[in-house]
């Protein structure tokens, strides 16, 4: 426990927040795909493109949240009402699955529901992510250490989750999942309840200020006039222009590429126009604009480690149920469950990684935020590349060994603490304060692209009598689709890691 000494005590209100928020959804997501194949009937590459759409549009609204928190509502007011409609969007999914003999109107609720939760989450993650930050002053060495601590948190709930939705919803009985969704309801009412009883208890800054009331934007605007600091301003309609056309060349541009599939279309458009927005703002700095490039490059590479990594709700979930021995002396483990064992990892390995960054840093051997993102890209390789032997020479119709998953979730855990916790502190750190929460969207924003890019990728999952391709590499065996993964991945950090010198000088002294 000596990890969590030291810190405010708002962090532990965050932490106990994020662990109820996380275990909603990762609640919901552990028995999704599931839901959908087994009790909706959907097929499994129709199931992955809405798992994929579903968990892209999670990512992609943080940015319209993060800029009405920034501008207009403040961080409390967000979470609030972003906790509301998440609970709103679980009951929807509850009905959805206690109404499966009208399969339209079950299908109606179900969209209803990840509407509402995708709304919620919009509202939510952005926000209290950067709340974390403002706990502390500027600079302040613990940073890395208390989003590391917050990521633990995040995975608490992670981790509780898959373990009680999939026992009440992963039965083998269809009409079971309802009590998996309103488990993961319940939970979200009580992230609400929580968040308003206590905020006004351990909510403060260094100096004693409450934080998250007051829009960010407005506050910088007050810190900004009181020292005289004025910003140019770029010609509105120069600006407006420049957008419309960028927007419309690549709304055609992806629309050929993504026929027909306007979610598609509408979030890897998102995935440029709102980053250049920002660029055009004519009161950044050179240096700060130097900075958030650092912050668009990296969020580029991570794209990759997410798009393989999120495999985990709906490939993985798949080969699980279909292609691994979960026999335990007797008893028939729940796909499901697996999903706990990345948090139940990551629990542990966040006790020890800032103790390993305290140990590299006090000899000054720290890797630069870049270097983390480049050393989580190369071991989410290795992870792919270690159930690769598994599945290798495995027989049709036998299942493989729990070790190559479990292998697999072990190493995938070390990558992500290496980059994940870390880039919500390097993304505080470099963004000016009056995009706090708009700058943590669009990190959040190469997870939407991510999680789209890994549905149309789950959608490669092997079946029989079908051989896939992708780029022209035929698909036909686990293997093959593993092997995809290992390689993409690889690529992306040997890339980055041949970059991170760059980027480091580009962080203008920001560690």
């Amino acid at each position: 426990m000596s990890a969590l000494k030291g810190h405010p005590k708002g962090l532990y209100l965050i932490f106990a927040t994020s662990t109820a928020e996380r275990f909603s959804y990762y609640g919901m997501r552990a028995i999704f795909i599931l839901f959908l194949t087994q009790a909706l009937l959907f097929d499994k590459e129709a199931a992955a493109s809405i798992y994929g759409s579903y968990t892209g549009l999670v990512y992609l609204t943080p940015l319209i949240g993060g800029y009405i928190a920034d501008k207009y509502w403040g961080i409390r007011r967000s979470v609030f009402w972003g906790a509301v409609m998440m609970a709103v969007g679980q009951f929807l999914m509850f009905m959805s699955a206690s109404t499966l003999n009208n399969t339209e109107l079950a299908h109606w609720l179900m969209y209803g529901g990840l509407g509402f939760l995708i709304l919620g989450n919009g509202c939510f993650k952005p926000t209290v992510s950067s709340l974390v930050g403002q706990l502390y002053e500027p600079g302040d060495k613990r940073l890395d250490a208390a989003y590391t601590i917050f990521y633990m948190g995040v995975n608490v709930g992670s981790f509780a989750a898959p373990l009680i939705c999939g026992y009440l919803g992963d039965t083998g009985d269809p009409h079971d999942f309802k009590w998996g969704f309103l488990a993961a309801g319940i939970m979200t009412l009580f992230t609400v309840v929580l968040f308003e009883t206590q905020k006004n208890k351990y909510l403060f800054s260094p100096s004693g200020e409450a934080i998250g009331i007051i829009p960010d934007a407005k506050r910088e605007k007050k810190e900004d006039k009181a020292d005289h600091i004025s910003h140019p301003k770029m010609d509105a309609r120069t600006k407006i222009r420049n957008l419309i056309i960028i927007t419309a060349v690549l709304l055609a541009f992806f629309g050929y590429i993504f026929t027909g599939d306007w979610i598609s279309v509408g979030i890897f458009t998102a995935c440029i126009v709102f980053p250049v927005l920002i660029l055009l703002d004519g009161s950044l700095t050179k240096i700060e604009r130097s900075r958030i490039f650092v912050i668009y490059i990296v969020a580029f590479f991570v794209i990759f480690f997410w798009a393989a990594y999120e495999q985990a709700g709906a490939s993985l979930t798949l080969f699980a149920s279909e292609q691994t021995n979960r026999d335990i002396l007797g008893w028939e483990m729940p796909a499901s469950w697996f999903q706990s064992f990345n948090p139940l990892f990551v629990v542990v390995l966040a006790y020890i990684m800032p103790g390993v960054w305290s140990f590299l840093n006090k000899r000054k051997m720290e890797p630069s935020s870049p270097t983390k993102q480049a050393i989580g890209l190369l071991l989410l390789s290795l992870g792919y590349l270690f159930i690769c032997f598994g599945v290798k020479d495995a027989v049709p119709g036998v299942k493989v060994s729990m070790i190559w998953l479990t292998g697999l979730y072990f190493i995938h855990t070390i990558g992500e603490i290496a980059l994940s916790p870390i880039g919500l502190s390097m993304v505080n750190k470099l963004s000016p304060l009056r995009f706090a929460s708009l700058m943590m969207g669009i990190w959040y924003l190469s997870t939407a692209t991510a999680n789209k890019f890994a549905g149309m990728l789950s959608g490669l999952y092997p079946e029989d009598g079908k051989v896939k391709t992708i780029l022209g590499f035929q698909i036909a065996t686990m293997y093959d689709f593993f092997m995809v993964f290992v390689v993409m991945s690889g690529v992306a950090s040997l890339i980055l890691f041949l970059l991170s010198k760059k980027l480091q000088k580009m962080m203008h002294g920001v560690e």
